[in-house]
Protein backbone atom coordinates (compact mmCIF):
# COMPACT_ATOMS: atom_id res chain seq x y z
CA UNK A 1 0.00 0.00 0.00
CA UNK A 2 1.43 3.30 -0.84
CA UNK A 3 1.66 6.00 0.77
CA UNK A 4 -1.53 8.95 0.64
CA UNK A 5 -0.40 11.86 -1.74
CA UNK A 6 -2.91 13.83 0.27
CA UNK A 7 -3.03 13.50 4.19
CA UNK A 8 -5.73 15.32 6.13
CA UNK A 9 -6.59 15.03 9.62
CA UNK A 10 -8.97 16.84 11.95
CA UNK A 11 -8.46 19.68 9.15
CA UNK A 12 -10.71 23.08 9.97
CA UNK A 13 -11.11 26.22 7.97
CA UNK A 14 -12.88 29.31 9.80
CA UNK A 15 -13.23 32.13 7.99
CA UNK A 16 -13.69 35.82 9.89
CA UNK A 17 -12.59 34.10 12.42
CA UNK A 18 -12.84 35.85 15.83
CA UNK A 19 -15.41 38.19 14.28
CA UNK A 20 -19.27 38.27 14.45
CA UNK A 21 -20.09 36.45 11.49
CA UNK A 22 -17.52 33.90 11.92
CA UNK A 23 -18.08 30.72 10.14
CA UNK A 24 -17.02 27.59 9.78
CA UNK A 25 -16.36 25.81 6.48
CA UNK A 26 -14.81 22.21 7.30
CA UNK A 27 -15.24 20.59 10.47
CA UNK A 28 -13.09 17.97 11.97
CA UNK A 29 -12.42 16.59 8.03
CA UNK A 30 -10.21 13.62 7.39
CA UNK A 31 -9.25 11.33 5.00
CA UNK A 32 -6.45 10.27 2.97
CA UNK A 33 -6.11 10.32 -1.13
CA UNK A 34 -3.72 7.68 -2.96
CA UNK A 35 -1.44 8.38 -5.89
CA UNK A 36 -3.08 7.50 -9.36
CA UNK A 37 -6.61 7.84 -7.64
CA UNK A 38 -9.68 9.48 -8.93
CA UNK A 39 -11.97 10.76 -6.02
CA UNK A 40 -14.75 13.13 -5.90
CA UNK A 41 -15.99 15.99 -3.59
CA UNK A 42 -19.84 15.61 -3.80
CA UNK A 43 -22.69 17.61 -1.96
CA UNK A 44 -24.73 20.50 -1.34
CA UNK A 45 -23.41 24.28 -2.46
CA UNK A 46 -21.97 25.46 1.01
CA UNK A 47 -21.07 21.79 2.44
CA UNK A 48 -17.50 22.99 2.32
CA UNK A 49 -16.08 20.60 -0.81
CA UNK A 50 -14.87 23.93 -2.67
CA UNK A 51 -12.71 24.91 0.58
CA UNK A 52 -11.20 21.82 1.10
CA UNK A 53 -10.16 21.58 -2.04
CA UNK A 54 -8.26 25.31 -1.94
CA UNK A 55 -6.98 24.44 0.87
CA UNK A 56 -4.89 21.71 -0.88
CA UNK A 57 -4.12 24.12 -3.72
CA UNK A 58 -2.09 26.41 -0.89
CA UNK A 59 -4.25 28.94 -1.21
CA UNK A 60 -6.61 28.70 1.85
CA UNK A 61 -4.34 27.84 5.13
CA UNK A 62 -6.36 25.74 7.80
CA UNK A 63 -7.03 27.04 10.70
CA UNK A 64 -6.58 23.51 12.70
CA UNK A 65 -5.69 19.90 12.09
CA UNK A 66 -3.32 18.85 9.70
CA UNK A 67 -2.78 18.81 5.25
CA UNK A 68 -0.17 17.05 4.11
CA UNK A 69 0.84 16.97 0.37
CA UNK A 70 3.19 14.52 -0.85
CA UNK A 71 4.47 14.48 3.04
CA UNK A 72 5.33 17.83 3.45
CA UNK A 73 2.77 21.03 4.52
CA UNK A 74 2.29 23.60 1.74
CA UNK A 75 1.73 26.66 4.24
CA UNK A 76 5.41 26.16 5.56
CA UNK A 77 7.07 26.87 2.18
CA UNK A 78 8.76 29.80 1.56
CA UNK A 79 6.70 32.51 -1.33
CA UNK A 80 9.24 30.91 -4.01
CA UNK A 81 8.26 27.08 -2.87
CA UNK A 82 4.57 27.91 -2.74
CA UNK A 83 4.75 29.03 -6.29
CA UNK A 84 6.75 25.56 -7.37
CA UNK A 85 4.46 23.50 -5.52
CA UNK A 86 1.54 25.04 -7.35
CA UNK A 87 2.57 25.15 -10.47
CA UNK A 88 4.72 21.67 -11.00
CA UNK A 89 2.52 19.47 -8.09
CA UNK A 90 -0.66 20.80 -8.95
CA UNK A 91 -2.41 21.45 -11.88
CA UNK A 92 -5.95 22.88 -11.58
CA UNK A 93 -9.33 22.95 -13.94
CA UNK A 94 -11.65 25.47 -13.37
CA UNK A 95 -15.36 25.43 -14.21
CA UNK A 96 -14.86 28.99 -15.45
CA UNK A 97 -11.66 27.78 -17.68
CA UNK A 98 -9.43 31.30 -16.66
CA UNK A 99 -8.12 31.48 -20.21
CA UNK A 100 -6.77 34.87 -21.53
CA UNK A 101 -8.34 36.07 -24.33
CA UNK A 102 -5.24 38.22 -25.36
CA UNK A 103 -3.59 35.58 -26.27
CA UNK A 104 -3.67 32.68 -28.75
CA UNK A 105 -5.19 28.95 -27.43
CA UNK A 106 -1.38 27.87 -27.66
CA UNK A 107 0.14 30.62 -25.68
CA UNK A 108 -2.23 30.20 -23.18
CA UNK A 109 -1.23 26.08 -22.89
CA UNK A 110 2.53 27.14 -22.98
CA UNK A 111 2.26 30.08 -20.19
CA UNK A 112 2.68 28.18 -17.12
CA UNK A 113 6.24 26.79 -18.29
CA UNK A 114 7.28 30.48 -18.37
CA UNK A 115 7.54 30.62 -14.35
CA UNK A 116 10.02 27.22 -14.86
CA UNK A 117 12.28 28.96 -17.26
CA UNK A 118 11.42 26.82 -20.17
CA UNK A 119 12.61 28.43 -23.56
CA UNK A 120 9.84 29.41 -26.12
CA UNK A 121 10.22 26.77 -28.74
CA UNK A 122 10.42 23.76 -26.18
CA UNK A 123 7.14 25.85 -24.25
CA UNK A 124 5.79 25.64 -28.05
CA UNK A 125 6.33 21.73 -28.50
CA UNK A 126 5.15 20.56 -25.18
CA UNK A 127 1.93 22.54 -26.01
CA UNK A 128 0.87 21.17 -29.34
CA UNK A 129 1.76 17.71 -28.01
CA UNK A 130 -1.16 18.42 -26.05
CA UNK A 131 -3.28 20.01 -28.29
CA UNK A 132 -2.84 17.25 -30.71
CA UNK A 133 -3.88 14.67 -27.86
CA UNK A 134 -7.14 16.62 -27.03
CA UNK A 135 -7.89 17.48 -30.65
CA UNK A 136 -7.81 21.23 -30.36
CA UNK A 137 -4.15 21.45 -32.38
CA UNK A 138 -5.95 23.04 -35.33
CA UNK A 139 -7.01 25.89 -32.92
CA UNK A 140 -3.98 26.74 -31.57
CA UNK A 141 -3.66 30.51 -33.05
CA UNK A 142 -6.90 31.39 -32.52
CA UNK A 143 -7.95 32.94 -29.24
CA UNK A 144 -10.27 31.35 -26.87
CA UNK A 145 -13.33 34.07 -27.12
CA UNK A 146 -13.83 32.07 -30.65
CA UNK A 147 -13.74 28.75 -29.59
CA UNK A 148 -16.90 26.74 -28.35
CA UNK A 149 -17.78 25.80 -24.39
CA UNK A 150 -16.18 22.30 -24.90
CA UNK A 151 -12.76 23.89 -26.83
CA UNK A 152 -12.09 26.19 -24.01
CA UNK A 153 -12.24 23.07 -21.38
CA UNK A 154 -10.16 20.67 -23.41
CA UNK A 155 -7.71 23.63 -23.84
CA UNK A 156 -8.04 24.25 -20.11
CA UNK A 157 -7.58 20.29 -19.48
CA UNK A 158 -4.16 20.75 -21.72
CA UNK A 159 -3.18 23.89 -19.50
CA UNK A 160 -3.09 21.80 -16.46
CA UNK A 161 -0.62 18.90 -17.57
CA UNK A 162 1.19 21.36 -19.44
CA UNK A 163 3.80 21.02 -16.58
CA UNK A 164 3.45 17.62 -15.94
CA UNK A 165 1.99 17.80 -12.35
CA UNK A 166 1.03 14.57 -9.98
CA UNK A 167 -1.85 16.29 -8.97
CA UNK A 168 -5.18 17.33 -10.90
CA UNK A 169 -7.71 19.68 -9.27
CA UNK A 170 -10.80 19.84 -11.21
CA UNK A 171 -13.33 22.43 -10.17
CA UNK A 172 -17.01 21.63 -11.54
CA UNK A 173 -14.74 20.55 -14.79
CA UNK A 174 -18.55 20.33 -17.20
CA UNK A 175 -20.29 23.01 -15.20
CA UNK A 176 -20.74 25.47 -18.39
CA UNK A 177 -20.49 22.51 -20.53
CA UNK A 178 -23.20 20.56 -22.99
CA UNK A 179 -23.68 17.03 -22.54
CA UNK A 180 -21.71 15.66 -25.54
CA UNK A 181 -18.55 18.25 -24.40
CA UNK A 182 -19.42 16.77 -20.51
CA UNK A 183 -18.65 13.58 -21.92
CA UNK A 184 -15.59 14.49 -23.99
CA UNK A 185 -14.09 16.22 -20.58
CA UNK A 186 -14.81 13.17 -18.30
CA UNK A 187 -13.51 10.87 -21.13
CA UNK A 188 -10.57 12.79 -21.14
CA UNK A 189 -10.09 13.08 -17.24
CA UNK A 190 -10.48 9.41 -16.69
CA UNK A 191 -7.66 8.95 -19.81
CA UNK A 192 -5.37 10.97 -17.92
CA UNK A 193 -5.64 9.07 -14.63
CA UNK A 194 -5.56 5.82 -16.24
CA UNK A 195 -2.50 6.39 -18.94
CA UNK A 196 -0.96 9.71 -17.67
CA UNK A 197 -1.19 7.83 -13.83
CA UNK A 198 -2.46 11.17 -12.48
CA UNK A 199 -4.09 11.63 -9.23
CA UNK A 200 -7.29 13.10 -10.09
CA UNK A 201 -9.59 15.44 -7.23
CA UNK A 202 -13.12 16.70 -8.78
CA UNK A 203 -15.91 18.71 -7.36
CA UNK A 204 -18.97 17.85 -9.25
CA UNK A 205 -22.44 18.31 -8.63
CA UNK A 206 -23.67 15.92 -10.76
CA UNK A 207 -23.83 12.37 -9.42
CA UNK A 208 -23.73 10.85 -13.10
CA UNK A 209 -20.21 11.85 -13.15
CA UNK A 210 -19.32 10.02 -9.71
CA UNK A 211 -18.72 6.31 -12.50
CA UNK A 212 -15.77 7.58 -12.93
CA UNK A 213 -14.37 7.95 -9.50
CA UNK A 214 -12.66 5.06 -7.30
CA UNK A 215 -14.17 7.01 -4.52
CA UNK A 216 -16.60 9.85 -3.63
CA UNK A 217 -16.72 11.78 -0.86
CA UNK A 218 -19.73 13.06 0.70
CA UNK A 219 -20.08 16.38 2.50
CA UNK A 220 -22.57 18.24 4.18
CA UNK A 221 -22.27 20.80 6.99
CA UNK A 222 -18.57 20.79 6.60
CA UNK A 223 -18.31 17.43 7.50
CA UNK A 224 -17.35 14.52 5.66
CA UNK A 225 -19.97 12.52 6.29
CA UNK A 226 -20.34 9.66 3.73
CA UNK A 227 -17.29 7.47 1.97
CA UNK A 228 -18.51 5.19 -0.59
CA UNK A 229 -16.18 3.24 -3.63
CA UNK A 230 -16.84 2.26 -6.80
CA UNK A 231 -17.57 -1.42 -6.94
CA UNK A 232 -16.59 -1.26 -10.67
CA UNK A 233 -13.30 0.12 -10.18
CA UNK A 234 -10.51 -1.55 -8.77
CA UNK A 235 -9.47 0.09 -5.46
CA UNK A 236 -6.18 1.65 -4.84
CA UNK A 237 -6.79 2.82 -1.29
CA UNK A 238 -7.49 0.01 1.65
CA UNK A 239 -11.41 1.18 1.88
CA UNK A 240 -12.82 0.60 5.58
CA UNK A 241 -15.37 -1.91 5.37
CA UNK A 242 -17.33 0.06 6.85
CA UNK A 243 -17.79 2.28 4.42
CA UNK A 244 -18.28 0.20 1.23
CA UNK A 245 -21.91 0.06 1.73
CA UNK A 246 -23.21 0.60 -2.16
CA UNK A 247 -27.24 0.72 -2.11
CA UNK A 248 -30.06 1.20 -4.86
CA UNK A 249 -28.88 5.03 -3.83
CA UNK A 250 -25.64 4.94 -6.11
CA UNK A 251 -27.76 3.00 -9.17
CA UNK A 252 -30.67 6.00 -9.04
CA UNK A 253 -28.44 8.89 -8.59
CA UNK A 254 -26.82 7.49 -11.89
CA UNK A 255 -30.46 7.49 -13.32
CA UNK A 256 -31.53 10.93 -12.18
CA UNK A 257 -28.27 12.78 -11.42
CA UNK A 258 -30.31 16.14 -10.58
CA UNK A 259 -32.88 14.31 -7.70
CA UNK A 260 -32.39 15.37 -3.95
CA UNK A 261 -31.41 11.76 -2.09
CA UNK A 262 -34.87 12.61 -0.36
CA UNK A 263 -36.28 12.15 -4.13
CA UNK A 264 -34.92 9.30 -4.64
CA UNK A 265 -35.46 7.92 -1.58
CA UNK A 266 -39.51 8.33 -2.42
CA UNK A 267 -38.34 6.67 -6.53
CA UNK A 268 -36.75 3.93 -4.26
CA UNK A 269 -40.26 3.02 -2.70
CA UNK A 270 -42.53 4.09 -5.72
CA UNK A 271 -40.77 1.59 -7.41
CA UNK A 272 -40.92 -1.29 -4.65
CA UNK A 273 -44.86 -1.07 -4.51
CA UNK A 274 -46.00 -0.49 -7.85
CA UNK A 275 -45.55 -1.93 -11.48
CA UNK A 276 -49.45 -0.95 -12.77
CA UNK A 277 -50.11 2.67 -12.51
CA UNK A 278 -50.12 5.00 -15.19
CA UNK A 279 -47.73 8.12 -15.38
CA UNK A 280 -50.34 10.70 -13.91
CA UNK A 281 -50.76 7.89 -10.76
CA UNK A 282 -47.05 7.36 -10.22
CA UNK A 283 -46.35 11.61 -10.09
CA UNK A 284 -49.08 11.59 -7.30
CA UNK A 285 -48.29 8.39 -5.52
CA UNK A 286 -44.24 9.99 -5.60
CA UNK A 287 -45.97 13.47 -3.87
CA UNK A 288 -48.11 11.05 -1.45
CA UNK A 289 -44.55 9.20 -0.32
CA UNK A 290 -42.30 12.10 -0.17
CA UNK A 291 -44.81 13.62 2.48
CA UNK A 292 -44.45 10.46 4.80
CA UNK A 293 -40.66 10.28 3.72
CA UNK A 294 -40.87 13.82 5.16
CA UNK A 295 -42.75 12.63 8.22
CA UNK A 296 -45.59 15.52 7.06
CA UNK A 297 -48.91 12.91 7.69
CA UNK A 298 -50.15 10.23 9.21
CA UNK A 299 -50.47 6.43 8.11
CA UNK A 300 -54.25 6.84 8.12
CA UNK A 301 -53.71 10.26 6.03
CA UNK A 302 -51.77 8.20 3.75
CA UNK A 303 -54.03 5.63 3.66
CA UNK A 304 -57.09 7.61 2.38
CA UNK A 305 -55.50 9.62 -0.28
CA UNK A 306 -54.13 6.21 -1.50
CA UNK A 307 -58.12 5.42 -1.63
CA UNK A 308 -59.27 8.11 -3.00
CA UNK A 309 -60.40 8.51 -6.69
CA UNK A 310 -58.14 9.85 -8.78
CA UNK A 311 -61.26 12.53 -10.19
CA UNK A 312 -61.29 13.56 -6.51
CA UNK A 313 -57.28 13.89 -5.96
CA UNK A 314 -56.11 10.79 -4.95
CA UNK A 315 -54.01 7.78 -6.37
CA UNK A 316 -57.38 5.59 -7.30
CA UNK A 317 -55.99 2.20 -5.15
CA UNK A 318 -59.26 -0.18 -3.61
CA UNK A 319 -59.50 -0.11 -0.12
CA UNK A 320 -57.73 -2.98 0.65
CA UNK A 321 -54.89 -2.28 -1.59
CA UNK A 322 -54.53 1.76 -0.21
CA UNK A 323 -54.04 -0.23 3.02
CA UNK A 324 -51.30 -2.89 1.96
CA UNK A 325 -49.28 -0.27 0.77
CA UNK A 326 -49.91 1.99 3.68
CA UNK A 327 -48.71 -0.85 6.04
CA UNK A 328 -45.79 -1.72 3.88
CA UNK A 329 -44.25 2.00 3.72
CA UNK A 330 -44.93 2.48 7.32
CA UNK A 331 -42.98 -0.57 8.20
CA UNK A 332 -40.03 0.18 5.78
CA UNK A 333 -39.84 3.74 7.48
CA UNK A 334 -39.85 2.05 10.69
CA UNK A 335 -37.40 -0.44 10.01
CA UNK A 336 -35.21 2.12 8.32
CA UNK A 337 -34.89 3.87 11.86
CA UNK A 338 -32.53 1.58 13.26
CA UNK A 339 -29.66 2.17 10.27
CA UNK A 340 -30.09 5.76 10.53
CA UNK A 341 -29.62 5.45 14.59
CA UNK A 342 -26.37 2.84 13.64
CA UNK A 343 -24.88 4.89 10.98
CA UNK A 344 -25.40 8.43 13.01
CA UNK A 345 -23.09 6.18 15.88
CA UNK A 346 -20.78 5.33 13.54
CA UNK A 347 -19.99 9.19 11.97
CA UNK A 348 -20.03 10.13 15.87
CA UNK A 349 -17.28 6.99 16.40
CA UNK A 350 -19.51 6.05 18.95
CA UNK A 351 -18.29 3.04 21.23
CA UNK A 352 -21.73 2.19 22.33
CA UNK A 353 -22.51 1.38 18.42
CA UNK A 354 -24.02 -2.37 18.44
CA UNK A 355 -23.85 -4.36 15.49
CA UNK A 356 -25.46 -7.11 17.01
CA UNK A 357 -28.84 -5.59 18.17
CA UNK A 358 -29.23 -3.95 14.29
CA UNK A 359 -28.08 -7.33 12.80
CA UNK A 360 -31.02 -9.26 15.17
CA UNK A 361 -33.65 -6.28 14.58
CA UNK A 362 -32.53 -6.19 10.75
CA UNK A 363 -32.95 -10.42 10.55
CA UNK A 364 -36.28 -10.19 12.36
CA UNK A 365 -37.76 -7.47 10.09
CA UNK A 366 -36.81 -9.72 6.97
CA UNK A 367 -38.37 -13.01 8.65
CA UNK A 368 -41.46 -11.24 9.59
CA UNK A 369 -42.86 -11.30 5.92
CA UNK A 370 -41.12 -14.99 5.26
CA UNK A 371 -44.62 -17.11 5.97
CA UNK A 372 -42.55 -20.60 5.06
CA UNK A 373 -40.57 -22.71 7.93
CA UNK A 374 -36.86 -22.06 8.27
CA UNK A 375 -34.09 -23.76 10.75
CA UNK A 376 -32.08 -22.42 13.12
CA UNK A 377 -29.29 -22.92 10.85
CA UNK A 378 -31.15 -20.64 7.70
CA UNK A 379 -31.10 -17.94 9.89
CA UNK A 380 -27.97 -17.99 12.04
CA UNK A 381 -26.75 -17.69 8.41
CA UNK A 382 -29.16 -15.12 7.66
CA UNK A 383 -27.72 -13.30 10.29
CA UNK A 384 -24.41 -13.65 9.15
CA UNK A 385 -25.10 -12.29 5.75
CA UNK A 386 -26.93 -9.52 7.12
CA UNK A 387 -23.87 -8.85 9.21
CA UNK A 388 -21.45 -8.65 5.99
CA UNK A 389 -24.68 -6.62 3.85
CA UNK A 390 -24.43 -3.82 6.30
CA UNK A 391 -20.64 -3.48 6.85
CA UNK A 392 -19.72 -3.81 3.09
CA UNK A 393 -18.56 -6.83 2.79
CA UNK A 394 -20.96 -7.70 0.15
CA UNK A 395 -23.10 -6.06 -2.59
CA UNK A 396 -26.73 -6.87 -3.37
CA UNK A 397 -26.01 -9.64 -5.94
CA UNK A 398 -23.60 -11.45 -3.32
CA UNK A 399 -25.94 -11.09 -0.74
CA UNK A 400 -28.66 -12.27 -2.57
CA UNK A 401 -26.32 -15.77 -4.11
CA UNK A 402 -25.43 -16.38 0.13
CA UNK A 403 -29.14 -16.70 1.11
CA UNK A 404 -30.04 -18.47 -2.36
CA UNK A 405 -26.71 -20.79 -1.85
CA UNK A 406 -27.41 -24.58 -0.02
CA UNK A 407 -26.68 -24.95 3.81
CA UNK A 408 -24.26 -27.19 3.51
CA UNK A 409 -22.58 -24.64 1.70
CA UNK A 410 -22.44 -22.64 3.92
CA UNK A 411 -25.43 -20.75 2.71
CA UNK A 412 -28.74 -19.45 4.18
CA UNK A 413 -30.57 -22.28 1.88
CA UNK A 414 -33.71 -20.21 0.87
CA UNK A 415 -35.17 -20.78 -2.51
CA UNK A 416 -34.39 -18.25 -5.14
CA UNK A 417 -37.87 -16.52 -4.79
CA UNK A 418 -37.37 -16.26 -1.36
CA UNK A 419 -33.69 -15.10 -1.53
CA UNK A 420 -34.94 -12.27 -4.03
CA UNK A 421 -37.42 -11.00 -1.30
CA UNK A 422 -35.51 -10.79 1.20
CA UNK A 423 -32.81 -9.14 -0.70
CA UNK A 424 -35.12 -6.52 -2.08
CA UNK A 425 -36.60 -6.42 1.31
CA UNK A 426 -32.98 -5.22 3.10
CA UNK A 427 -31.64 -3.27 -0.11
CA UNK A 428 -35.10 -0.74 0.94
CA UNK A 429 -34.65 -0.88 4.67
CA UNK A 430 -30.91 0.23 3.58
CA UNK A 431 -31.79 3.21 0.85
CA UNK A 432 -34.29 4.24 3.84
CA UNK A 433 -32.12 4.34 6.52
CA UNK A 434 -29.20 6.30 4.75
CA UNK A 435 -28.92 10.14 5.56
CA UNK A 436 -29.75 12.64 3.03
CA UNK A 437 -26.14 14.15 2.51
CA UNK A 438 -25.41 13.95 -1.18
CA UNK A 439 -25.87 16.20 -4.00
CA UNK A 440 -28.58 19.29 -3.95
Amino acid sequence: MPEPIIKIKNLEITYNRGKENEFKATRGVTLDIYPEEFVAFFGPSGCGKSTLFYSILGILEPTAGELLVKGENPYLFTPEKMVQFQSMTIGIIYQAFYLINSISVMDNVALPQIFQGIAPSKRNVRAMELLKRFEIDQKADFYPDNLSGGQLQRTSVARSLVNNPDILLADEPTGNLDSISTKQVMDALEEINKMDRKTVIMITHNAAQLKYCHRVFYFKDGKLVREVPNPEKKQIAKVDKTKMLVTEMEQLSRLYPYDSPDTLKVKSLVNYITQDLNLDQLQRLESAIRIMVDRKTTPDKFREYLSASFEDGGVGYSAPRARQISDKITKLLNESKDIQRYRRRLLRADLFTNQEELVKNVTEYLLEDYHGEYSTEQKSNLRTAIFDRLVGNYRKEVFEARLNTPLKEGGAGFNKKTAHNLTLHLEKILVQGLESSGGE
